[in-house]
């Protein structure tokens, strides 16, 4: 047997024992794949990972030397009246969720306002400070709209289509842009080939499709985001753990989870128990390593 095919096997058991409510699970260790199904294989939301997605833009822009992630928002978006202290905020600061600019996540987030974007740049900043909200990718994303055109056109031809995914799809607000911080939609298997992508700081089939130094701040660039030890660190949309791991994590268990030459990426419908189920990957992974 392989270390995937024994990585996944495990899993399987756990997810079995657990009643983890998990639909389909890629493993991806060195070489060799082995992949689970428990419901059909359909497209399906994924949640915050999408945040992910769009570092992969961003990052993609500027190494066209069309932005900086390090330049002030307020330049992308020059017609929009800025909160205090938003002046300073970079689109690094928005994917990182340390802009300090506070907005809750809500169901009607995308039309409470005429335009979220405005609305979110038009409130303080309390400085450098992690205050996680999809309205702060989604404000990334407009901007970057400015410089990239639909985002999600220029993702599906410099991203998913040399990774061989079609017809991506994004929810869009009223507005007609991506919604960003979730609402792509997309199966397992699609899922891992981002996760093979970022394990492999940007190379896919020998083609370069990310800057490796963009797909490096996804989990190295980390700025204190709590005290729980599942949430302490966020990157650039990655966050730091379990343990010696990090993973891109969307709600109800959409996970990549990145460990050495291991990825696990799981689709799921099960909130409550994705944290139990990222650290026993990592342990698994970290006892394969070990022999």
């Amino acid at each position: 047997m392989t270390r995937a095919s024994v990585i996944r096997d495990d899993l399987v058991a756990y997810v079995e024992r657990s009643g983890f409510v998990a639909h389909g699970l890629h493993v991806l260790a060195g070489a060799d794949v082995a992949e689970h199904r428990w419901t059909p294989d359909i497209r399906e939301d994924v949640h915050s990972v999408a945040k992910g997605v769009c570092v992969l833009a961003a990052v993609m822009a500027a190494d066209d030397g069309r932005v900086s992630l390090d330049a002030p928002v307020a330049t992308l978006v020059p017609d929009v009246a800025l909160g205090a202290g938003v002046e300073t905020v970079t689109l690094r600061h928005l994917l990182s969720m340390s802009s300090g600019i506070d907005l809750p996540w809500s169901e009607t987030m995308m039309t409470d306002w005429p335009d979220l974007a405005r609305e979110f740049l038009g409130r303080p900043s309390r400085g450098r400070v992690f205050q996680y909200s999809n309205a702060s990718t989604y404000t990334a994303m407009r901007a970057l709209s400015g410089v990239v055109g639909d985002v999600g056109e220029f993702l599906q031809q410099r991203l998913f289509t040399p990774l061989g995914i079609g017809d991506a799809a994004w929810d869009r607000c009223p507005n007609g842009y991506i919604v960003a911080g979730s609402g792509l939609r997309l199966r397992t298997g699609e899922m891992a080939r981002l996760g093979r992508l970022i394990r492999d700081r940007g190379v896919w089939r020998g083609r370069r499709l990310v800057a490796a130094e963009g797909i490096d701040a996804m989990h190295t660039e980390m700025v204190p985001a709590g005290t729980s030890p599942a949430y302490d660190r966020y990157g650039l949309a990655g966050w730091g753990g379990p343990g010696a791991a990090w993973r891109l994590h969307g709600a109800y268990g959409q996970l990549l989870i990145f460990r050495g030459d291991a990825v696990v990426t799981v689709s799921a419908d099960d909130h409550g128990g994705a944290d139990a189920f990222a650290a026993h990957a990592v342990a698994r992974v970290e006892a394969r390593r070990a022999r």
